[in-house]
């Protein structure tokens, strides 16, 4: 192996290693979004569970009043 094959072997694994860098970067902020996805989502359920309850106690309330009269 020649100085010249050293040269391009020593560019190549720069940029491997960079190239590596970046993947990590971008899949640390992969992680973060679906962190937050993952939140976001959790909270949507936990309102949709809320008015699903609401929506159930006003039908039984309804249908009290409609048994009462």
């Amino acid at each position: 192996m020649n100085a010249s094959d050293l040269d391009v072997l020593e560019r190549r694994l720069g940029e491997l290693f960079d190239r590596c860098e970046l993947l990590s970067r971008e899949n640390h902020a992969l992680r973060q979004v679906q962190s937050s996805w993952t939140t976001e989502r959790a909270k949507l359920i936990e309102h949709n569970e809320l008015a699903k309850s609401k929506v159930e106690s006003m039908i039984s309330r309804l249908k009290s009043l409609e048994q009462d009269s």
